[in-house]
């Protein structure tokens, strides 16, 4: 059999999956391809849950990635609200709960990542959201208008988007972050500081070095967030943003190695060879750093998506990018491009008071990462830099009077 006419499974119908049947297509593949997702809708993006979903800017329908036309005219048999059950690797099947077989050439997961729950007392209560999905937004825009009382539990970038959209629908917003500043896992203390800063200008309230003991409610809906202090945060909901866990446990059943996701390499390819994983659940090579990390963005799953129907085409493999994500709160605009492994320094570029600055995280004369906020020439060479690991010299970078395009030659 041709490549080019073997069945693709893709289990999974999020982001990354609808990008790898669209990459299937774009390649020249004609055989079948069978795409099932357990959301009723057909894939769309996911970063504007955040935001313009909340503010109403936005819906399902613009959100698409594709016209649900597109899937029947390019022969992507798209079976949405359908769980997969069971991988059978030696038969080369997947079983649904239904009880359906469908067997599979080449199978590509991408289950993607679900938000981590707090082990704590009234987690179950109404009114205690997450936000991972569509119908999650469409819940907590239900939940933050004017006037209401939002409990945003995690400092992260997913809870700053969503206290910015509740502080622009009228909602009273309070962060309850458990390490001592935001973004602690993720930034450097630069942007904590910067976004902390920028928040409370926009009238949303924190709590950092706080932890949350309980959740407390009323006829079964919550009504406050009680902290290991004692004290009570009253609120009308409370959006649970701790963190996410690979949905990884299709893969470990069918015996696929994992580790904090599914081991994959350079082609998203698993242990075994027929079988490849994509996006959130995957645990994939770094070579820029050396090591193997999870990475949660909308960028990787595509730069997945796009090797995974690269190497089941057998087509050459496209350069391998630098891990990069965004944020966008409030009119500020942030852009990271890799993470910040081994710096030795720290380098601010711009002016952090006027809101348009970048964060260069150097390991010698090499960059590392680069954090910029609403500095799109600081990323985007920034990013030629990290990736083609061309030495920096420190004094003309912190000199903004040196054009980056100048910094980077």
């Amino acid at each position: 059999m041709q490549p080019q006419d073997s069945k693709v499974v893709i289990v999974g119908a999020g982001h990354g999956g609808g990008l790898a049947a669209a990459y299937l297509r774009q390649y020249d593949h004609t055989g079948l391809i069978v795409l099932i997702g357990e959301e009723p809708i057909a894939p769309y993006q996911r970063p504007p849950l955040s935001k313009a979903w909340l503010k109403g800017e936005a819906d399902a329908e613009s959100l698409k990635l594709k016209p649900d036309s597109w899937y029947a005219e390019n022969n992507v048999d798209l079976r949405l609200s359908t769980v997969v059950s069971e991988i059978n690797r030696g038969a080369r099947t997947v079983i649904l709960s239904s009880g359906e077989v469908i067997g599979y050439d080449h199978l590509i997961i991408a289950t993607g990542a679900r938000a981590r729950a707090l082990p704590i007392p009234g987690a179950d209560l109404n009114g205690v959201l997450e936000l991972r999905t569509a119908a999650d937004a469409e819940r907590l825009k239900a939940a933050i208008g004017p006037g209401k009382k939002l409990a945003v539990i995690g400092g992260g970038y997913v809870g700053l988007e969503s206290a910015a959209s509740g502080r622009a629908l009228g909602a009273h917003v309070m962060v309850i972050e458990r390490e001592s500043r935001l973004l602690a896992r993720v930034a450097c203390e630069v942007l904590s500081s910067f976004f902390q800063s920028y928040h409370e200008k926009q009238g949303v309230a924190f709590e950092l070095g706080a932890s949350v003991e309980a959740l407390e409610g009323k006829d079964g809906h919550i009504t406050g967030v009680r902290l290991a202090d004692g004290r009570l945060i009253e609120c009308d909901a409370a959006l649970v943003g701790v963190g996410a866990v690979p949905n990884e446990e299709l893969a470990r059943d069918a015996g696929l190695e994992c580790t904090n996701g599914v081991v994959v390499d350079l082609d998203a390819r698993t242990s075994d060879p027929h079988v490849f994983a994509i996006g959130d659940v995957t645990h994939r090579p770094l070579p820029l750093y050396e090591r193997n990390f999870r990475l949660e963005s909308v960028p990787n799953a595509l730069d997945q998506a796009k090797h995974a129907a690269s190497a089941i085409m057998g087509r050459a493999q496209p350069a391998p990018e630098a891990p990069w994500f965004w944020s966008d709160q409030y009119d500020l605009k942030l852009q990271i491009a890799g993470i910040p492994f081994d710096a030795d320094a720290i380098l601010v570029r711009g002016d952090v008071a006027s809101a348009k600055f970048a964060v260069f995280h150097l390991k010698g004369d090499l960059v590392q990462a680069v954090e910029a906020v609403n500095a799109p020439p600081e990323f985007m060479m920034g990013r030629r830099l990290l990736e083609h690991r061309t030495p920096v010299s420190r004094e003309k970078l912190a000199d903004t009077t040196i054009s980056m395009k100048e910094v980077a030659v």
